[in-house]
């Protein structure tokens, strides 16, 4: 029984890859509603609904909660476009790592984030670039 637990709290904290049959329909009419004609490759991580697409050639994603609800949207970015200031925080605090890939998150709020993905992790930072968290891969 124990090890019963420990397998569904550890594979509970990463993303399982689903087939879009086993997606609410409320989640895909929303996900359809707001991106027509777009098909997406859907996880289920931390009981929401993540739909991976590319969009004018970025890579995007969107974070359904189960009522169809949704919570956010990430879109690829140049390491470039990233706030000068997330850029510096990585070269200080994480010497000789590079940044891979960064990406824009819009909170259904509007509020903004950036993400810098280095190997095996993910810094996210505000709309300024000020250090918000690390969120391990």
């Amino acid at each position: 029984m124990i090890a019963a637990l420990v397998v569904l709290i550890t594979t509970s904290a990463y993303a399982q890859k689903l087939n879009a049959s086993k997606v609410p329909a409320v989640v895909k009419t929303a996900f359809t509603k707001q991106y027509p004609g777009t098909v997406a490759k859907w996880e289920l991580e931390d009981g929401k609904y993540e739909a991976s697409f590319k969009q004018n050639g970025s890579s995007m994603s969107v974070i359904y909660e189960a009522n169809g609800t949704m919570t956010e949207s990430e879109i690829g970015i140049k390491v470039s476009e990233l706030p000068a200031t997330a850029v510096a925080y990585v070269k200080e605090h994480y010497k000789g790592k590079t940044i891979q890939e960064g990406a824009k998150i819009t909170k259904a709020d509007g509020t903004i984030n950036y993400e810098a993905e280095l190997k095996g992790k993910d810094i996210v930072f505000d709309a300024n670039g000020k250090f918000l968290k690390e969120v391990k891969d």
